[in-house]
């Protein structure tokens, strides 16, 4: 068992609670508004000159489009410049490679369902080229003249995406292909003939094929069978065309980087690293390969020069960066620029630009902290704790600032996924918690990825339950060590983590003191009846089918283990979730208020599967924080009574 912090076993309990609560009350503290107006900045996208990147943000309340201007020699960036007004969320922005126009992916209400608009550089011309409500519309890319557009669609039946090409100078589209299955395009040839597209089979089956845009002949370039993980993540041209760098994990352990030979078939992978690849970007010209690296949770960098190929490579000088997160990576058309976002957990997310040729960083966008000092933000420790079968999950300690690190309440927050990581990365719930008082754990109990296929897979199907089991190991953890109070433990999660919550409440009653279920599941078989056609089949791969695991999904569900929940509970939900049906919330619900055991439920009609609006970010998260204070309140005034 790793833990890299000491704490002194031998303590005053007295002496301690009232030392704590004393340091608590001078504390400085601030309400959880400030927390929730920390701004973010995040997926950039350069104009053909190089000289503007577009990126989203959450200035407004919602993310929109924004502009800033590209001047590597100002000591800071000019003010940005709001280009889309919607009020709704805006997934994705990305910029023609020719022309000062970009192609923008946004949904309404949480739904998920985006449609495409065509968005002028200065904001003034702002039109949808979609118009159906119904249709979801994905993976919009450019073709390399900029006169095209390849997308895919589920207009033709929602179970499925055909794969579509929009002529950008008249408007008119065509099928390229259509096909029963996930499809999506992932980028043209560099004499924009030919298409990538990479078809989902399941979370860690994927399939990549050649698509020619002007015969439409679909040639299958890897196996449509697997025994094991196949992915082929981030398939990128080579200059001559000849094959395809990839991200794989295909025959092995974790994602590494991998050549594709067009010709041949043949994947012979470049590395061997013992981690996971987390991004890989070559420049346009195929010149330049940028990756990142997902080390115990944090990035690392690489860029290379492969104008020679990866045998005749060359490294080229990267950034001095903070120990943090890069969520996405986008190269300037030149290809002499690098932008990235780049967050920790005590930063949030802000695009940097890396000019590797004068060796040059510059940040782009400065998020505004809600009026809080950076120093009062806490950065993790990185823990690992023992479970039922030796094994060591690795988590993400976080513990409030002068404050002994003893008999605390603690928040065990659990990611989604399943196939999700807890990272370093900025959570304004996580950091007023601390703020609080509140310790907080995020465990990647099995099942997590980030930690190789093999780790990625031992919750499957049959083994769900297992995972719990690590939720009740890090409680009993945390008792142990003297970290927590044992009377006042609370689990918190979303989406699948939500799930999680619900499972450790009823199958571990006597460890928690309350628990939080954000869009949670409560019962397989109405999520797998009522969730988005074309997702089903995606998820019955991890969690098991309706057909061959119908009682196994039943045994499982929390709802049918509701009368073992003795914690008061929190719930939230969208009316609009497409993941997790709103129906999963109502269900639980309903059943804890006629069994009258505390619940408190909040609804938001304008939200799908979490809340991306701030308005009810600033409804939600409150009404939450006030919930726990109430909870575990009682628990303290129990204690104290006892010394």
């Amino acid at each position: 068992m790793s833990f890299p912090l000491h704490i002194p076993f031998a303590y005053d309990k007295e002496r301690a609670c009232h030392s704590g609560m004393k340091r608590a009350m001078t504390a400085k503290t601030y309400p959880f508004e400030r927390y929730l107006n920390v701004r973010n900045a995040y997926g950039p996208s350069f104009s053909p000159d190089g000289e503007q990147i577009s990126f989203l943000t959450d200035i407004s309340g919602v993310a929109e489009v924004w502009s800033v201007s590209v001047d590597l020699e100002a000591s800071s960036p000019a003010w940005p410049e709001q280009l889309t007004f919607r009020g709704e969320r805006v997934s994705g922005v990305l910029y023609s490679p020719v022309e000062p126009v970009m192609l923008v992916a946004a949904d309404t209400g949480g739904s998920e369902l985006d449609q495409f608009y065509l968005l002028s550089r200065d904001g003034a011309d702002f039109r949808a080229l979609t118009d159906q409500p119904k249709v979801m519309y994905r993976a919009g890319t450019w073709s390399p003249d900029g006169q095209r557009v390849v997308y895919a669609s589920n207009e033709r039946d929602p179970r499925y995406f055909d794969i579509y090409e929009r002529n950008m100078v008249d408007g008119t589209v065509r099928l390229l292909w259509q096909q029963d299955s996930t499809n999506f395009p992932a980028a043209y040839s560099p004499d924009g003939t030919q298409v990538i597209v990479s078809r989902m089979h399941s979370n860690i089956f994927t399939q990549l094929f050649l698509l020619d845009t002007r015969s439409g002949e679909v040639r299958a370039l890897t196996p449509e069978t697997a025994d094991g993980p196949s992915e082929f993540n981030y398939p990128s041209w080579a200059a001559d065309g000849s094959g395809l760098y990839v991200i794989s994990n295909r025959g092995r352990d974790f994602l590494n980087l991998a050549w594709l030979d067009l010709a041949t078939g043949e994947l012979s992978y470049l590395r061997d690293d013992r981690w996971d690849t987390d991004h890989l970007h070559v420049t346009h010209d195929g010149r330049y390969l940028a990756l990142a690296l997902n080390e115990e949770g944090y990035s690392r960098l690489e860029l290379f020069d492969i104008s020679q190929g990866w045998s005749g490579r060359r490294a080229l000088p990267c950034p001095s960066l903070s120990r943090g997160v890069i969520v996405d990576m986008a190269w300037s058309q030149d290809g002499r620029r690098l932008a990235f976002t780049l967050l920790s957990a005590g930063t949030p997310m802000d695009i940097w630009i890396w000019d590797f040729a004068r060796e040059k960083l510059w940040q782009a966008t400065r998020s505004s902290l809600g009026g809080i000092p950076r120093e009062h933000f806490v950065e993790p420790a990185l823990v690992h704790y023992p479970t039922f079968d030796r094994r060591e999950i690795p988590a993400f300690l976080f513990l409030p600032r002068e404050q002994e690190a003893r008999d605390l309440p603690v928040v065990i927050h659990v990611h989604g996924g399943p196939e999700g990581q807890a990272r370093p990365i900025f959570n304004p719930v996580i950091q007023y918690l601390v703020a609080q008082g509140y310790a907080v754990l995020a465990p990647n109990v099995r099942g997590s990825s980030g930690y190789g296929y093999t780790y990625m897979s031992l919750d499957d199907v049959r083994k769900r339950m297992d995972s719990v089991a690590d939720l009740q190991h890090a409680a009993l953890w945390l008792r142990e060590s003297g970290i927590a109070d044992p009377r006042r433990i609370v689990v918190m999660g979303g989406s699948y983590g939500g799930f999680m919550v619900l499972s450790a409440l009823t199958t571990y009653p006597d460890l928690w003191a309350a628990g939080v279920d954000i869009v949670g599941v409560a019962n397989f078989v109405t999520f797998l009846e009522n969730t988005h056609p074309w997702r089903r089949k995606l998820r019955e791969s991890e969690y098991g089918s309706l057909e061959n695991d119908r009682e196994f999904l039943e045994e499982i569900s929390p709802i049918r283990h509701v009368d073992q929940i003795t914690a008061p509970l929190f719930v939230v939900h969208g009316a609009n979730d497409p993941r997790v049906p709103i129906g999963e919330a109502e269900q639980i619900v309903s059943a804890l208020r006629r069994r009258q055991v505390p619940v408190e439920y909040l609804r938001f009609e304008d939200e799908g599967h979490g809340l991306v609006k701030r308005a009810n970010r600033l409804i939600a998260y409150p009404a939450i924080a006030r919930f726990l204070d109430q909870q575990l309140s009682r628990s303290v005034k129990n204690k104290i009574a006892k010394l």
